[in-house]
């Protein structure tokens, strides 16, 4: 996926702030953090996942779906993708 190579440092900088999110969740919990301090770090995670996604599925839809000079066949394989990837993360 020449797109995310392409942004790749951006990508990989939001997953390792998510990462950190993450690891602060785990360290309130096992610091016995209250349960509205959890739940906000939590929130702010799901916030920045989808943020990730709505960037990735985006970067999906220019590359590989509306891009000048793919084939159809090509097109409907980024579209299949997209969509499965999209009825996975709403789950």
């Amino acid at each position: 996926m020449a797109h995310t190579v392409a942004n790749r440092d951006q990508l990989l900088a939001r997953t390792r702030r998510i990462a950190g999110q993450v690891a602060a969740i785990e360290r309130a919990i096992a610091n016995e953090a209250g349960c509205a301090a959890i739940l906000h770090q939590v929130a702010g995670v799901r916030g920045a996942v989808a943020g990730l996604m709505d960037e990735l599925v985006a970067d999906h839809l220019q590359s590989h779906v509306v891009a000048p000079g793919l084939s159809d066949a090509e097109r409907a394989q980024g579209g299949e993708d997209l969509l499965a990837a999209i009825r996975r993360y709403a789950r």
